[in-house]
């Protein structure tokens, strides 16, 4: 899921930002960037690839599909013409084996006990609910319900929500973001207003799992969640894929789902508690779980099925140092069938997400092509099952083709957003690495700014591909099209990014328009591909700055192994 814009906020440069960061060794270092030219990108590539792979013919490539094996052999084509080899040992994909669960007859989720009065609350508008367990039938019986605040149990913070509570058989009622959300600072226990990796809802299903509770559902605020009901009703209906479960693999919920916030008042009202004077105690730390004193129940049916679904790789090996890797990566899937729009439309075609940033891979990789080998081998990865939780990343980054150690850094494409060219880009979690001085230098030559993440709230950092090669340690850059337009302003900018989040984002209408402009994303695209030359034509190996949350995970991986970092 890319990142939508929703304020603006004031432009700043990198090359403002300390330099002196310290190398992998520890001690200072002044990172090789190396000049580069422009690259050869072709407009036609992009245009092409993003009409065809957000038509309907292929249905809303959705992995285990028609049109995600459609999907799959358009790029390994494409790979190859233009100028790649096969990235997997002599093979153009990386099996991920994924299972696909789609629940259906799903009852109301009912609601028994206290002030309740048998309550009852229809899918889709007030509730929605998945399982990870691959089960014939979801049950979900008189589970009492306990709300656990945030959710979060961060031992190095001594926040435990789950503090003094077994959570066999209950179910978790849990807040979106993470307690610091609101404040206007970037200071406090989780970041001040930027959010944590605790504040994703992957993270709060994992740990109510872990306390061994029956379900968890999370409370929906537009706000802290950045996104409206209708994305969550879009994205957790219908077919849902996993990572398949190895025998030792954790037990999950019985269920994961969402309920309205007004729903939550209502469910709160019923149990004689005050929810937002429970939301307040939450931030605080001490806070201890509440029991509601009341029970639910639903129930729904499920199918499943196992299959594989393909990352694909193409290389263009280094010319002077092939054994160091400079990797980009995209996600080509979209979401499938999804809720209708009111014209009965319900393809998900994901022009912009992410159809834009598959055909960047492919046009980008032509113009690397066309300039000849770098000195280190630059690897383009198009990988599957974004949607459903970054698994296609993931499962690369635990399995991957290329050794970690010896991959340099990369950038993640996610979502082109058509507006027109920009003064500014938007940086994704600026001031975590050295690659920040390869944007610096990057955007210096492109007569660009930088601009910080807007909406720091939002974790998207931890919300697209290049978050689970973070977690293991490369340094990856996550940047996003500028909102300060050459025509209009941030105003504009603004305007475009609204439209877009309120009206096609997850949603049928996200299609491609013939009458777009693209000079925005043709200048974005230079910019990629000045960062892709420049890693691979230094011979630094940039880290995560001295404190982050990384730093830790890439040393020890340096320290292992006598090639690479």
């Amino acid at each position: 899921m890319k990142r939508i814009l929703a304020v603006a906020a004031l432009a700043f440069s990198l090359a403002a930002c300390d330099a002196a960061v310290l190398s992998g060794s520890g001690d200072e270092a002044e990172l090789d960037i190396p000049e580069v030219a422009d690259g050869d990108i072709s407009q036609d590539t992009m245009v092409d690839l993003t009409r065809e792979l957000s038509s309907d013919e292929y249905d809303g490539r959705m992995p285990g599909t028609e049109g995600g094996e459609m999907t799959v052999e358009l790029l390994k084509k494409r790979f190859e013409e233009a100028g790649l080899e096969p990235g997997n040992n002599g093979s153009w994909t990386q099996d991920v084996p994924l299972v696909e669960i789609t629940g259906s007859d799903f009852a109301p989720l009912s609601i028994t006990g206290g002030k309740s009065n048998g309550m009852a609350f229809d899918y889709g508008d007030d509730w929605v609910g998945v399982s990870y367990r691959e089960d014939a039938q979801t049950k979900l019986t008189n589970s009492e319900l306990v709300f656990v605040g945030y959710g979060i149990n961060a031992p190095e913070k001594d926040w435990n929500d789950y503090e003094g509570v077994d959570m066999k058989g209950k179910t978790a009622v849990i807040l979106v973001n993470d307690p610091d959300f609101g404040t206007e600072s970037l200071e406090g226990p989780f970041g001040g207003k930027a959010m944590t990796y605790y504040g994703r809802w992957t993270y709060k299903y994992e740990e109510a799992a872990r306390q061994g509770a029956a379900a968890a559902l999370i409370i929906h605020e537009t706000e802290p969640a950045s996104y409206g009901w209708n994305v969550v009703e879009s994205s957790w209906s219908g077919p849902q894929a996993y990572a398949q479960r190895g025998d030792d693999a954790p037990t999950p919920t019985k269920m994961n789902g969402w309920i309205q916030d007004s729903v939550a008042e209502q469910i709160f009202e019923a149990a004689g508690q005050d929810l937002a004077e429970l939301k307040d105690a939450a931030k605080k730390e001490g806070f201890k779980p509440v029991s509601l004193g009341l029970k639910t129940s639903t129930s729904f049916t499920n199918e499943s099925r196992e299959y594989v679904s393909q990352n694909v790789i193409g290389i263009l090996p280094g010319a002077k140092r092939p054994d160091e890797y400079v990797i980009h990566t995209a996600h080509w899937d979209h979401l499938g069938r999804c809720t209708p729009a009111d014209d009965g439309d319900d393809i998900c075609n994901g022009a912009v997400d992410n159809a834009t940033g598959t055909a960047a891979l492919v046009a980008l990789a032509e113009a690397h092509a066309k300039a000849g080998a770098a000195d280190r081998s630059l690897v383009f990865l198009a990988v599957t099952a974004e949607e459903q939780g970054l698994l296609g990343s993931y499962y690369y980054a635990s399995n991957p083709v290329f050794p970690l150690a010896q991959t340099v850094g990369g950038v993640n494409m996610d979502a082109f957003l058509i507006a027109g060219p920009a003064r500014d880009v938007t940086v994704v979690g600026p001031g975590k690495s050295q690659l920040d001085e390869f944007l610096a230098a990057a955007l210096d030559a492109d007569g660009r700014v930088a601009t910080p993440n807007p909406t720091p709230e939002a974790g998207y950092y931890y919300r697209s591909d290049h978050f689970a090669f973070a977690k293991q340690g490369v340094p990856m850059l996550y940047i996003d099209g500028g909102e300060d337009l050459i025509e209009g302003g941030r105003e504009a900018g603004e305007a475009v990014s609204a439209d877009y989040r309120e009206n096609r984002y997850h949603g049928p209408k996200d299609e491609f328009d013939e009458e777009w402009d693209w000079s925005g994303v043709m200048a974005d695209l230079q910019l990629y591909y000045r960062l892709g030359r420049m890693m691979a034509m230094s011979s630094s190996w940039p880290n995560w700055v001295d404190g982050d949350e990384f730093r830790g995970i890439r040393d020890e991986s340096c320290a292992a192994t006598n090639k690479g970092c």
